[in-house]
């Protein structure tokens, strides 16, 4: 721990109790996973979504501090995932699986730092999913292939940012144009007037048994798949040009969901319940995930100055929750974040409904990569 304990001093000296803590963290994780295939409990070599959001985060603590070992971290598992040729190993395309092109993001941090052409390469594999990924009428991507006519929202998260940095990166514009399109479509289909917030899912053909036969939402409001799509919005936003003539339209759905989730912010804590409007309800919790995204994204958009400077203070509140009610310090120094949903979706076997008491019974854990990636971050946004 003294390599730790050396870096803490480091970032207090730079200033900001939040860098102090994404360095906890990310060390805590190390301790826990001593590999980053094996982050969020993962036990085998894999380009997982939440590997790929690990591997972003320590990437970014990399760049903030100059610490190479966390550099070494992700490359090491880049390196096994990659083979010399390109190929990624145990990905399969013709899934059309939009969770495998979020581990991709990593490998844009990866090229930049070693020039190795088979990350590009890689790239360019994932690139091409996207020209069989199923649609709906109106060009939305299916969140899978085996999801047939949804959309949901945390696939805005694992694909659309991949597709803007892409087209920055190598100028390919279109890509950035169809990352816009993809935020917009699903905003169209998700977006509830009445409390201001995003719907789960949605399902064009209206034949799932969780769908609204009239509309095709999803019946609750998840608060991880809000938060997966508050940081898809500001995500893109890195890449997306200041004269691009839908920049405007990406920035006010920022507003929007600002506006929306700000009236569910607990008043006590600073946090969000795992269903966001419904926190009287008997079962109902305070969930971690959501609470470290929108930290994450509060932060983010008024630093960028999407929303006014006054919004800091819903980040800050919800570090301060997150710190005092569900962050803990374990006998070996490392900290965890409690209270977080492991996992929760629409349709598939066994059945998922959406349903309220589905939410609420879904299975809850300590340190989910989900909520321990986006801290890390959160916080080092939070300190800018």
């Amino acid at each position: 721990m003294k390599k730790l304990m050396f870096t803490v001093v480091f970032l207090c000296l730079l200033g900001g109790i939040q860098a102090t803590m994404s360095v906890r963290m990310a060390e805590s994780e190390m301790v826990r996973f001593p590999h980053l295939y094996q982050y969020d409990y993962g036990t085998r070599l894999f380009p997982g979504y939440t590997q790929g959001l690990g591997g972003c985060a320590f990437m970014k603590l990399w760049k903030a501090t100059g610490n190479k070992t966390y550099f070494n971290y992700v490359y090491q598992w880049g390196d096994s995932l990659i083979g010399s040729d390109g190929s990624i190993y145990l990905y399969k395309m013709d899934n059309y699986n939009l969770d495998f092109i979020n581990s991709g993001k990593v490998l844009f941090y990866l090229y930049e730092a070693t020039g190795e052409k088979r990350f590009r390469m890689a790239m360019d594999t994932l690139l091409q999913q996207f020209k069989g990924q199923p649609r709906t009428a109106d060009g939305g991507f299916w969140h899978k292939k085996v999801y047939t006519h949804q959309m949901w929202l945390d696939g805005l998260y694992m694909a659309s940012p991949f597709l803007s940095q892409y087209g920055a990166t190598f100028n390919q514009p279109a890509c950035i144009d169809e990352a816009i399109h993809q935020l917009i479509t699903v905003a169209k289909h998700t977006y509830d007037q009445k409390t201001g917030l995003f719907y789960h899912g949605w399902d064009e053909s209206c034949s799932q048994k969780w769908a609204n036969p009239v509309t095709g939402t999803s019946p609750n409001f998840w608060g991880r798949s809000i938060g997966w799509y508050a940081m898809a919005l500001v995500d893109n936003l890195d890449y997306i040009p200041a004269t691009h003539p839908q920049r405007a339209d990406v920035i006010k759905l920022v507003r929007t969901l600002a506006d929306g989730m700000l009236k569910y912010q607990d008043k006590q804590t600073g946090l969000w319940y795992q269903v966001v409007d419904q926190g009287n309800r008997n079962g109902n919790f305070l969930e971690g995930s959501v609470s470290a995204m929108m930290m994450y994204f509060y932060a983010k958009a008024t630093n960028k100055g999407y929303l006014p400077a006054g919004y800091r203070k819903i980040a800050l509140k919800a570090f301060k929750g997150i710190k005092k009610h569900l962050i803990v310090t374990n006998p070996n120094g490392t900290i965890s974040i409690t209270h977080c949903c492991e996992v929760a979706g629409l349709g598939g076997t066994p059945y998922r409904d959406g349903s309220y008491d589905y939410y609420i019974h879904t299975p809850v854990r300590s340190d989910d990569g989900k909520a321990t990636g986006v801290f890390i971050m959160a916080c080092l946004e939070l300190n800018r």
